[in-house]
């Protein structure tokens, strides 16, 4: 069974790639390396470049004909998005329409997606279910969401199925520490937090203590990336089997509000690094939290890593190897 997977190179893609690898898969991943890493890339082949590239693209294709695609090759700041739209959605929208154009010519009928949360904007109810309105706030929830709609238009179309994931929060490292998060720049909540305890940092800032929540201050859904990997290969698994085209929540079902995680790391490194509390920023939801029902239920999803300690604590020992 020969996989291709688009972005495998960076975060979450490269650890599904190595589970992939790990379970025999054949792999191919197709990167820029624009925000990947060549390192990361643990399993297989790896041919460097762009969406774009059409020719290069088709070559992949004819040479290695993979069975299934998995798309996770995406630009992924949300502020970003808002400075520099077009970008967003060439990269994000317009690049997937020449991936699934070729997918198409290969007559590959098997796609899985990497989605957001940020499909949903500002959600009227918590916990978020997959019925939820999509409305997106910036330009990446909308090149995100525009994806979406063209791979249900594409497998009402024909003989072509998907499986959309919508991750949440995604955070933490291979414990084995190979593969971690390394963005540049850093704008995840975890990571931040983290590079401030290694001294990177003057502080950590808290956006906001006034939020309808707790403790005021916002909360998210944080997933383990190898939990998240392991969504991937069911959805693989649920496509192999025949499964119907579908959109699910990758989220463990309750969050940690800011205040939480930073006390947690407190405890998990040792160092009492600065925090910060400041003002809260424009279109930040107080809550963020999946409904997972849906994935634990059609997938069999049984996440392993719903700790925040050990998130946090996998998270550090790769800060600390950087």
């Amino acid at each position: 069974m020969r996989i291709l997977v688009t972005g495998g190179a960076g975060y979450v893609g490269s650890h599904v790639v190595k589970i992939l690898g790990e379970k025999g898969y054949e792999v191919l991943t197709y990167d820029n390396l624009s925000t990947g890493n060549r390192w990361a890339v643990l399993y297989g082949s790896l041919v460097v470049a762009d969406l774009s590239d059409r020719g290069t693209l088709r070559g992949v294709f004819k040479d290695f004909r993979p069975d299934v695609v998995m798309h996770f090759a995406a630009s992924i700041v949300a502020s970003e998005s808002v400075r520099e739209p077009l970008k967003y959605y060439r990269n994000n929208t317009v690049n997937s329409i020449n991936l699934l154009e070729v997918v198409q010519e290969s007559n590959v009928d098997k796609f899985i997606f990497s989605s957001t949360a940020a499909v949903y904007g500002i959600p009227e109810k918590i916990p978020i279910t997959e019925e939820e309105s999509i409305k997106p706030i910036n330009p990446y929830g909308r090149s995100k969401a525009f994806v979406e709609r063209i791979l249900e238009d594409i497998s009402k179309a024909g003989h072509f199925r998907y499986v959309s994931l919508r991750y949440f929060n995604a955070a933490g490292a291979e414990p084995e520490g190979r593969i971690g998060e390394m963005h540049d720049p850093e704008t995840h909540l975890i990571a931040l937090i983290l590079k401030t305890a290694k001294g990177g940092r003057e502080g950590i800032k808290i956006f906001g203590t006034d939020y309808p929540t707790p403790d005021g201050t916002c909360i998210r859904d944080y997933i383990h990336v190898d939990d998240l990997a392991e969504a991937h290969l069911l959805a693989l698994q649920y496509l192999l089997d025949a499964g119907e085209s579908d959109i699910f929540n990758c989220g463990y079902g309750h969050g940690y509000s800011v205040r939480e995680v930073v006390s947690m790391a407190w405890k998990v490194t040792g160092i009492d690094f600065v925090s910060e509390e400041t003002g809260g920023r424009q279109g930040d939801p107080p809550a963020l939290v999946a409904d997972s029902s849906k994935i634990r239920q059609r997938l069999y999803w049984n996440p392993r890593y719903d700790n925040l300690e050990y998130i946090i604590r996998t998270a550090w020992e790769w800060e600390k190897r950087l």
